[in-house]
């Protein structure tokens, strides 16, 4: 809950006006494996700041958590998948390779960064766009990647579900929202919802089929003070979790 509290936090201050839209296991993924590498004062520094606990025993959690991701037994599609892309005239530690194969499923790509850069940016995308079952094109935008770059570390993450309870197209119209309107779905429904006073929150829970997963929506209430309602509730969230959802 620390890494997603201080990542939401740190997202939305440096966008206090735009939508977000971010996947905190992604992130987190991707930095434990650099954290994987890292070694003295960069460890230490990298733990303190991801909340990561010291030794093995993150990389383990993490191995554990994209086991359970992966299974192909759900009634739905959640995958998670992770490959280095390593320039192909570097040495890379063995003991490295064999870590990131093992925690993180991670298999090492060699590219010609300093003669193709271009080349190797198209292929990153091509493999995420595949892995994302083409929801996600261009990841890396012209000039992300350079004759400069030794080592990427790529993630992707790919969901599919259906709602225990669909919406019927046929409801979905045309509705006001703040300055424009927009295409709304609507149904009628009891859903599990919660509101909590001292935090001014409106919680909704809408589960998918087999009630294995569900998508949480989280709504402040308008501040009475001037006060930004995504900021008070950025520094409560934690509590918030930690309170009604341990």
């Amino acid at each position: 809950k620390d890494r997603l509290c201080n990542l939401f936090r740190t997202l939305s201050q440096a966008n206090p006006s735009g939508n977000i839209f971010v996947s905190p296991l992604s992130i987190s993924s991707a930095l434990a494996m650099v954290y994987l590498g890292a070694r003295g004062d960069t460890a230490a520094q990298m733990a303190q700041a991801l909340s990561f606990s010291s030794g093995e025993g993150v990389h383990a959690d993490f191995e554990t958590l994209n086991a359970d991701i992966n299974s192909p037994s759900a009634s739905y599609i959640l995958k998670i998948a992770n490959r280095l892309y390593g320039e192909n005239t570097a040495n890379f530690l063995p003991q490295f390779l064999t870590a990131t194969q093992k925690y993180y499923q991670a298999d090492l790509k060699a590219v010609d960064f300093m003669g193709a850069p271009e080349a190797c940016r198209e292929e990153i995308n091509s493999w995420v766009e595949q892995q994302t079952e083409n929801k996600i094109k261009d990841l890396l935008k012209p000039g992300t990647v350079s004759a400069m770059t030794r080592l990427a570390l790529v993630n992707a993450i790919y969901f599919k579900g259906n709602w225990m309870s669909r919406f019927d197209v046929a409801n979905t119209k045309e509705m006001p929202f703040k300055t424009r309107k927009v295409q709304m779905m609507y149904q009628m429904k009891k859903l599990p919802y919660n509101y909590i006073p001292e935090h001014g929150l409106q919680i909704l829970e809408l589960p998918y089929v087999d009630d294995e997963l569900s998508m949480f929506i989280l709504l402040p209430e308008e501040s009475t003070d001037g006060s930004d309602p995504l900021s008070v509730f950025c520094k409560n969230i934690e509590q918030v979790l930690t309170q009604h959802y341990s």
